[in-house]
């Protein structure tokens, strides 16, 4: 429920921004045509990212017959998760790796790498499709689709407000207040794109340990998914994984998730923190 609560305030928050950006570039009008932009984004993405990340991964849909194995532990899971059962995926490329995606549990799907069949056991395996359907049922795709439309929505907002104040300072070369606009205007560009990031960025943290809960009561266990991510952390230490940065929110996995203070841009939480939380839960 805490994470919950983040996630709807963090939200909240962007959304504030965006209008407040809309409100500085034209008023009233500009608030109206932010809010309809936003909205815009968020409706083509709501309906149309599922398509756009399957294809940019190379996911190739199966059959039961194609992989029974695959197919009977999503449909066995699905069945706990009260959900329907998401049409199934297989990334052919050795990374370990998985995603879930689909605007809402009735249009989904799971996609999951040749990589993290081979490397990870059955009881294992559940604990990571467990977590991805965990995502679907949560409809944690959607907020992440959200919460990027309206991170790119401020990005451009600024950018157009920011290139206003220095193109105003550059008219006043000999006025210090057109100096002042000037370096206002790149602190723009760099600040509020990084602070719309950072918000991104806290909301994928928060969703993905609300989906290592849930899932772990999808599969009645917390210890395959604990044993799966200390698999696939192992395998990217010797192999760095190298998800396509696009879609790498999306992925059960993070390698740029750690510790240091590049950890604020990060769309995962530190692995081992990760794993130390599902071993301490008790279902």
């Amino acid at each position: 429920m805490a994470n919950s609560i983040k996630t709807v305030l963090l939200l909240g928050l962007m959304s504030g921004i965006i209008l407040f950006l809309g409100q500085v570039a034209g008023g009233k009008e500009g608030l109206v045509i932010s809010l309809g932009i936003a909205v815009l984004m968020n409706f083509i993405a709501y309906w149309f990212s599922d398509k756009i990340v399957l294809f940019s991964s190379g996911a190739q849909q199966v059959s039961p017959t194609d992989a029974p194995k695959l197919h009977s532990i999503v449909e066995q899971l699905a069945y706990s998760a009260n959900i329907p059962k998401p049409r199934v995926y297989i990334i052919d490329t050795p990374m370990p790796n998985a995603f879930a995606t689909g605007r809402n549990p009735k249009h989904s799907a799971v996609a999951v790498t040749t990589g993290l069949m081979d490397l990870l056991d059955e009881h294992e395996l559940r604990g990571v499709i467990a977590h991805e359907l965990a995502h679907i049922k949560n409809r944690d795709i959607l907020i992440s689709t959200v919460a990027a439309t309206l991170a790119a929505a401020i990005t451009v907002f600024v950018r157009i407000i920011a290139w206003g104040f220095m193109a105003a300072g550059s008219s006043r070369d000999n006025d210090r207040g057109g100096g002042a606009n000037a370096v206002l205007g790149l602190l723009m560009i760099i600040i509020a794109p990084l602070l719309a990031l950072i918000i991104q960025m806290w909301i994928s943290r928060t969703r993905e340990y609300q989906a290592d809960e849930s899932g772990a009561k999808i599969a009645g266990t917390p210890h395959g998914l604990a044993s799966a991510l200390a698999k696939i952390a192992g395998f990217s230490k010797r192999l760095p994984i190298s998800p396509n940065p696009a879609t790498a929110h999306m992925y059960i996995y993070s390698p740029l998730s750690g510790e240091s203070i590049l950890s604020i841009f990060s769309t995962h939480p530190p692995v081992e923190e990760r794993i130390k939380r599902l071993r301490a839960m008790t279902i």
